[in-house]
Parts: C-alpha cells; sequence; structure tokens
C-alpha cells in the first residue's frame, strides 16, 4: 500500500530531530510543550503517523493535532481541525 505522505513525513521527522532542542527553546518557536505525562493529562490521543498526532482535548473536546520529537519526547505546535 502506498502512503503518498510518507516522504513529506519522513522530511518532518529529521528535521525535527536533527537537533536535540531543550524545551524552552521549543516553546520560543513553537508555543506551548507537553510531554508524555503532560500530553496525557491534556488529551486523548486518537491516533498518530510520525511525526504527527491526533488528539482531542480533554477540557473542551477540541480536535487538533501535534508535532512530536523523538528523544527528548516533546508534543508541540497544537493545530485545531
Amino acid at each position: 500500500m502506498s502512503d503518498p505522505t510518507e516522504t513529506a513525513r519522513r522530511q518532518r521527522v529529521a528535521e525535527i530531530n536533527r537537533q536535540v532542542r531543550t524545551r524552552e527553546a521549543i516553546e520560543a518557536k513553537c508555543g506551548h510543550v507537553w510531554d508524555t505525562t503532560e500530553l496525557q493529562r491534556d488529551f486523548t490521543v486518537l491516533g498518530f503517523l510520525a511525526p504527527y498526532v491526533v488528539v482531542e482535548r480533554k477540557a473542551n473536546g477540541v480536535k487538533g493535532s501535534l508535532e512530536f520529537s523523538h528523544s527528548p519526547r516533546y508534543y508541540f505546535n497544537f493545530q485545531e481541525d
């Protein structure tokens, strides 16, 4: 089965993980950042396909997506659907 998003996703994964960034650096560039525990507290994960995760915010049911870095594992750049 062919995935038309695979090349773009692989490029984005490489871009995100090219350098280890601190939480503060990611926040300065992308806004709010969640670690895994915070993500579980604030969102229900509906699905993922690296480097993206589809979520629903527990507080108000808003659906959207986040990007994530591999190591350290941070979730960031929330975009509402």
